[in-house]
């Protein structure tokens, strides 16, 4: 083959084989060039199996900061955006504290990011039975009625509620309170539909909180 011949073999279609290689050059540098990075990354905390008859104390953490290395285009927030660390808490079996040490075993990454540390490295649990009762109705007054009226009689609709929480918090609410009621310009029996409200955060109602209180309200020295 003389020189000639290897030249127009060579030149035949140079701008595809140009392109080709181009397109090679690059992909090498986006992939085998990239810089390699360490960032943090705030991951939501999932839990996942928690028995039926338990809760997760108020106190416990909602998210952790991640350490990661990995590619400048992995660790973009877009990317990251779907990473959570999930805990298994199948093998809680009642009341009490419980560690967790945090490992790359708790989550998942895009290919190519890796784990380098969790901040914190461990999260204390405490688990609560949950409790529930039923407690009376609490009504409040704002205002009392003018001056010579005064009331006579209260009923309330439901006279309870049901509540539910932590054991310990539970056992420590004696009642549901409603919202203070103004009768200030009130000369006479009359209903109301007011929300009722119970003070500790981690006990939460069952059910609706709107109830309906009847007052009788009569002027003072009227016979009953």
């Amino acid at each position: 083959m003389n020189w000639r011949s290897i030249w127009r073999a060579f030149t035949r279609n140079f701008g595809w084989k140009l392109g080709s290689l181009i397109l090679s050059v690059s992909l090498w540098f986006a992939i085998v060039g990239e810089p390699e990075l360490v960032s943090t990354h705030s991951a939501p905390i999932l839990y996942k199996n928690l028995p039926p008859d338990l809760l997760i104390g108020a106190a416990a953490t909602d998210s952790v900061r991640l350490e990661l290395r990995g590619p400048a285009s992995k660790l973009t927030a877009g990317n990251l955006s779907d990473v959570a660390v999930v805990l298994d808490l199948s093998s809680i079996g009642g009341p009490g504290e419980r560690t967790f040490t945090l490992s790359d075993n708790d989550f998942h990454l895009p290919q190519g990011v890796t784990f380098l540390r969790a901040i914190p490295s461990q999260l204390r649990l405490q688990f609560a039975h949950l409790e529930k009762k039923d407690v009376p109705i609490e009504v409040r007054i704002a205002q009392p009625p003018p001056s010579g009226y005064r009331v006579t009689s209260q009923t309330v609709t439901p006279n309870q509620m049901r509540i539910a929480g932590p054991e310990p918090r539970v056992e420590g609410t004696a009642s549901a309170q409603t919202d203070a009621i103004d009768l200030s310009s009130v000369t006479q029996s009359s209903e109301f539909h007011v929300n009722t409200f119970i003070s500790d955060p981690q006990v939460r109602l069952e059910s609706s909180s709107l109830v309906t209180v009847k007052l009788t309200i009569e002027r003072v020295g009227d016979t009953p």
